[in-house]
């Protein structure tokens, strides 16, 4: 019989939409697995529905013979062993285009919150320091509108905050690609440029490329160096693409202006000392795409593609094509 694992929490109507097509699910509402947890209880699954935070690995799938569909609640899916999947048969599908906007929201709140010192702000209010108005105070910000915006990787989100960027705030954008986007160019005016042009030519920096061993460690002490001195860099894609450890030395030595990030390297912590800056800095709990609607259309689109394959029509989304 097929079994239809969902490892964790999401839209409770998704599930739903499993029974109403009559197939049998388990559906786990506690904590994330561990790795022997999640090798046990899939054991039998035909079809697993998951989140970033489970590691499905090689070893992981070998754990679930009957493995056939690992349906990942995400657009990124480097938890998942792509390769390692496509060799055992697995179909792997993710989310696309539904969290778009909502994540190119949320790089851009962060943009000005860093930029205009929001959470250094709000901690001096609480904490009583207003005392009088001061045509300099103590967490003065800088400009956006008519700044320089460097976007890294152009994709569906990139292209959403150059749209913001270009649009709304009169931002020069700066981008830089595999491959130029003359459709993009030709609506926002946006800007392909080489990797090492972009970063001393731009104010803010945004991230927006999948983790892949290329792009890990893409920003280095080395690329912060090559920054301007009152840059920021704004991460809401994958952690590992900045060296955490060097992102807190070029805070603290003031080789870049500031920054804010969404994701980590090592998820869910914090490289010791990021936690510990108070200034220029701006950190949330990996909410790119955490909005009521958002979130719903995700878990809905991944249960649309369960409900797809095991029912014998093309899932909407497929990674790995290939295996079909």
């Amino acid at each position: 019989m097929t079994k239809v694992v969902i490892t964790q929490s999401i839209y409770d109507q998704a599930p739903q939409l499993l029974a109403e097509a009559g197939i049998p699910y388990f559906y786990h509402q506690g904590d994330t697995w561990s790795p022997a947890e999640l090798k046990e209880q899939i054991r039998e699954a035909t079809v697993v529905v998951c989140l970033l935070a489970d590691k499905m690995t090689a070893e992981v799938m070998d754990a679930a013979p009957h493995l056939k569909l690992i349906a990942n609640v995400a657009v990124g899916y480097d938890n998942i062993d792509i390769p390692a999947a496509t060799e055992r048969g697995i179909l792997v599908t993710n989310t696309p285009d539904v969290l778009t906007e909502t994540t190119a929201d949320l790089a851009f709140a962060l943009i000005l919150a860093v930029a205009r010192r929001i959470p250094e702000a709000d901690a001096y209010m609480r904490a009583g320091k207003y005392t009088r108005f001061a045509l300099f105070p103590d967490m003065i910000g800088t400009d956006v509108y008519g700044k320089t915006l460097g976007i890294v990787g152009l994709g569906r989100i990139g292209t959403a905050v150059a749209r913001r960027a270009a649009l709304g705030f009169n931002m020069k954008v700066l981008y830089t690609a595999d491959s130029p986007k003359p459709d993009v160019e030709r609506e926002l005016g946006v800007i392909h440029v080489p990797f090492p042009d972009l970063l001393p030519e731009s104010d803010f920096i945004s991230i927006h490329v999948p983790l892949s061993p290329r792009t890990r460690h893409l920003f280095t002490m080395n690329e912060f160096r090559q920054m301007r001195g009152n840059a920021c860099i704004i991460n809401t894609a994958r952690g590992p693409i900045i060296k955490e450890a060097d992102l807190v030395e070029a805070l603290q030595k003031g080789l870049i202006g500031g920054a804010a990030l969404d994701v980590f390297e090592e998820e869910p912590q914090m490289h010791p000392g990021l936690a510990d800056m108070k200034d220029r800095l701006v950190v949330t709990p990996h909410v790119g795409s955490a909005t009521i609607q958002t979130r719903q259309k995700m878990a809905t689109l991944a249960v649309q593609n369960v409900i797809a394959f095991l029912t014998g029509q093309p899932p909407l989304t497929p990674v790995n094509p290939q295996v079909l």
